[in-house]
């Protein structure tokens, strides 16, 4: 009997003893999870539809906390009325609700490309080709510290601009005849885009390129659909980003949707071409910062390549930040929890592996810390 005693105590020393290790293995598994889900939720920027206000039920508070890393803000979101101050508001309850400091961003070239307009009561800011033809970079530097010191004052971190692309086609419906671009000569362009960069960064405003590698020359908008830019493209659309990379002030870039068979010969949109974001633009043109989507719900990307699989495409090209205004119809909108949860799916099944989602997460990171 007592050597039976002794077996059953002996069993049950050396039970507990696993027990530890067996809770400990748990927190791990947990501590994986959570960091999983933190570095997936810095890899997604939403459009946040036409909010002007955050309230304490709102469900978007939830996503906040770990399903999103960044904001896009529009004209939607301003309010008619003491715009300035509901902007302000907004933008600090939305990083205040936020476990993660946001990426705060918004479209301000200028022109056209103006959300923040004087009817609201904020500065004007004249198109690219307006200050282009002035060929003036002190003027084109004027317009954009009034515009940066405006920004920094609302709370945002992050401007979609400059639009570096060469006006190489004239006709071209969503640069050239917007006046989105400075010039049709690469060296204009890419002096104005410094001067433009250099305000933004005294107020420690960070600002992204677009629309890499180059949208200057296509006739067609990847709003509405396919653009194929094979026949058109220049290599001297490059040299903006050439030059702005080595000299030490690109921040971010933003890719675009347009095909382009010369740098891929698989012939699939930029977006999604590990040739070009991978190969060319960190290969090649040495980048190692932060590459942004043009907007994943544009039709060029959205009608051609679906939702799930648009999204593995992008982050295998090397897409760090996928971005998802949600300016469509309600019935196509995304939410940062469907994104989160089709990007985590794909890692823990091994679509994706968690080595390339680091990857991204360090390069936001490190762009989020930084400071001028």
């Amino acid at each position: 009997m007592k050597k039976i005693f002794l077996s059953i105590a002996i069993l049950l020393v050396l039970a507990f003893a696993f027990i530890p290790a067996a809770i400990s293995n748990s927190v791990e598994e947990v501590k994986t999870i959570d960091s999983l889900d933190i570095k997936i939720g810095q890899m997604i920027m939403m459009g946040i539809h036409d909010r002007k206000t955050l309230d304490e039920k709102d469900s978007l508070l939830e996503e906040l906390k770990n399903k999103m890393g960044g904001i896009i803000l529009f004209e939607k979101n301003i309010a008619a009325e003491k715009s300035y101050e509901q902007i302000k508001k907004l933008i600090s309850d939305l990083q205040a609700s936020a476990s993660t400091p946001l990426f705060m961003a918004i479209d301000e070239e200028g022109g056209r490309v103006h959300r923040l307009k004087e009817k609201y009561g904020f500065v004007a800011m004249p198109s690219a080709a307006y200050l282009g033809k002035k060929e003036n970079t002190d003027s084109t530097f004027f317009f954009a510290d009034r515009l940066a010191q405006q920004l920094a004052d609302l709370g945002f971190n992050l401007n979609f601009a400059p639009t570096v692309d060469v006006a190489i086609n004239p006709n071209n419906p969503i640069i050239a005849k917007a006046n989105r671009s400075y010039s049709a000569d690469a060296q204009a362009v890419s002096n104005h885009a410094l001067a433009f960069i250099k305000a933004h960064h005294q107020y420690n405003i960070k600002t992204s390129l677009k629309h890499f590698p180059g949208h200057g020359s296509s006739a067609g908008d990847t709003h509405k659909g396919m653009v194929d830019v094979t026949k058109t493209w220049q290599e001297i659309e490059l040299l903006p980003y050439q030059q702005i990379i080595a000299a030490g002030q690109c921040d971010a870039l933003m890719s675009c949707h347009v095909i382009n068979c010369n740098l891929d010969t698989g012939c699939v949109p930029s977006t999604l071409s590990k040739a070009i974001t991978t190969h060319l633009l960190r290969g090649s043109l040495g980048f190692k910062g932060v590459v942004f989507s043009d907007d994943m719900q544009m039709d060029a990307i959205a009608k051609m390549y679906g939702l799930e699989n648009s999204i593995k495409m992008a982050i295998d090209a090397g897409i760090d930040v996928l971005v998802f205004g949600n300016n469509v119809i309600l019935s196509k909108q995304n939410s940062a929890k469907e994104i989160h949860a089709i990007i985590k799916k794909m890692v823990l099944n091994g679509q994706i592996s968690e080595a390339r989602i680091d990857e991204s997460y360090r390069r936001i990171m490190t762009m989020k810390n930084k400071k001028y």
